[in-house]
């Protein structure tokens, strides 16, 4: 049957101002509403949600009402995330469910108990993986592939990173991640996603949050295709808050777009992948999950333009710590500590006076995973191009290169333009995570960071000996020739050359 979700194109701009909608474009044919953490409605018949109630009797059109909660019933209501769905047949109207076969290059479980998970101590990096190729047909779901992570789903706290890579379209199937909500950045291609609650186009730049539970398929409008997957355990995405910036700054919430109620007839026989503790099962019915013709709630899938993004940092001298260039956020159990933060780095002008202006050299408590969806990142490492990966374990010591060092310290200091055309992002956690053995193992694209980029990082205070020695005797100080003596716990003494005592 044909689809019941095409929407007229709006002849004029006002038409689309007065029913809150953005306007349909040609890389993207659908509309949204806007907002972020709205209560939203959306029907796609006049007059088939319920007025004053969200349980009638007896709906519209012979309509089933479903309901769907997205936290604890008793969450406070700034927490509570639920929607109701008025569909033609409901979810539990299936043949029953069948244990799939693992994927082995698929894992949920991050825990060092499980012998497919590796540590590294120090920088990873990997090429673009491989789309595949020639007559095997790999969609969304069977090209998911697990990079790193960290925890279980099983202990609703933890996160895993994968990618998508993918040459065919679902078609009567679908996807439902019963374990975690699911960030989705396409690298390569467009994503065309069907939710519950609508549709909506991804494009290059733009990222998707399908939060658990919630029912999708992917086509792939401009052919193979790849991306990048956040999944998060036991939370949900918010935005981060803005202390001293006010009221507005980084992702506005006006800027996120959420899907209009769309549904299909279809009564043909669909398969559900149903992913629970990491494990996929398949379900069987004789109807399209995407039957909703309306629906109203706050636990609605949405995405977001990153070049949309506002950039805040210093205008005076040094650095603001990268949380600036946060876009979203996921809460762990610890108050304050975040599971995930989700940061991007692109195009924004650097006017720091007297200041280094790459990253400084650093060791973070953070995990630090990073992709690039378009353009050049200059320092990260020798293979760091769109469709590939970068990681660091936290307080695994890390900065750019030698020569990205060089030219920032002997740079003339002018506002410049930095990151034009590119797009970079960051999964940063407080967590530490193990990678995967696919990633590790059998990607065929694993390299670790190349060490000889520091070697020039050379002792340089040593060829200003001299210098010190002056300065130190001008101060009053012992000169680093000196001889100290110090006193052990034991009693005993140590001696050595060349030590220089604070004071």
């Amino acid at each position: 049957m044909s689809s019941m979700s095409k929407l007229k194109e709006p002849t004029t701009g006002a038409t689309a101002a007065s029913s809150f909608n953005t306007i349909p474009r040609q890389d993207d044919p659908y509309q949204y509403q806007v907002g972020f953490g709205n209560r939203f409605a959306s029907e796609a018949i006049p007059g088939v949600l319920p007025n004053g109630q969200n349980m009638p009797q007896k709906n519209k059109y012979d309509l089933y009402t479903e309901g769907m909660t997205g936290a604890s019933f008793v969450a406070p209501r700034a927490e509570n995330l639920n929607a109701w769905l008025y569909r033609i047949r409901p979810s539990v109207a299936h043949q029953g469910f069948s244990k799939l076969p693992d994927n082995p290059d698929f894992e949920s479980n991050f825990l060092l108990l499980n012998s497919k998970v590796h540590v590294s101590p120090t920088q990873l990096a990997w090429h673009p993986f491989d789309i595949p190729s020639g007559e095997q047909l790999v969609d969304f779901v069977d090209g998911m592939k697990t990079v790193a992570g960290n925890g279980d789903p099983t202990l609703h706290e933890g996160l895993g990173v994968h990618m998508y890579l993918a040459n065919t379209s679902m078609g009567r199937k679908a996807f439902c991640n019963a374990d975690g909500d699911m960030l989705i950045l396409p690298e390569r291609g467009r994503l065309d996603i069907q939710t519950e609650f609508g549709r909506i186009m991804a494009r290059p730049g733009e990222l998707v949050v399908i939060q658990r539970g919630i029912k999708f398929k992917v086509k792939l409008p401009d052919g193979p295709s790849r991306g990048y997957i956040q999944e998060i355990y036991g939370s949900h995405y918010t935005l981060p808050e803005l202390g001293p910036l006010g009221g507005h700054g980084l992702a506005n919430p006006r800027d996120f777009e959420s899907p209009l109620a769309s549904f299909d007839l279809d009564q043909n026989h669909w398969d559900i992948v149903y992913k629970v503790c990491g494990q996929m099962h398949s379900c069987s019915q004789e109807h399209t999950p995407f039957d909703v013709v309306a629906w109203h709630g706050n636990y609605v899938p949405y995405k977001y333009d990153m070049s949309k993004f506002v950039f805040v940092g210093s205008i005076s001298k040094d650095h603001i710590d990268p949380s600036i260039f946060c876009v979203l956020t996921a809460k762990s159990k610890a108050p304050g500590v975040p599971l995930a933060d989700f940061l991007i780095f692109s195009g924004r002008w650097d006017v720091g006076e007297g200041t280094f202006r790459p990253p400084y050299y650093h060791r973070n408590s953070s995990t630090e995973f990073m992709g690039m969806i378009y353009g050049e990142y200059g320092g990260r490492s020798d293979g760091f191009r769109p469709g590939g990966a970068s990681f660091e374990t936290g307080f695994c010591p890390h900065g750019v290169s030698y020569e990205e060092f060089q030219k920032a310290t002997e740079a003339e200091l002018r506002p410049t333009k930095v990151h034009e055309n590119t797009l970079v992002f960051m999964f940063e956690s407080s967590m530490m995570w193990t990678i995967s053995d696919w990633a590790m193992k059998r990607s065929g694209k694993l390299h670790e960071h190349e060490p000889k980029m520091w070697d020039n990082l050379k002792g340089q205070f040593m060829n200003h000996l001299e210098e010190v020695e002056e300065d130190l005797r001008k101060a009053g100080l012992p000169g680093l020739g000196h001889t100290r003596v110090d006193s052990g716990q034991n009693g005993s003494e140590m001696k050595g050359k060349g030590h220089m005592n604070g004071h």
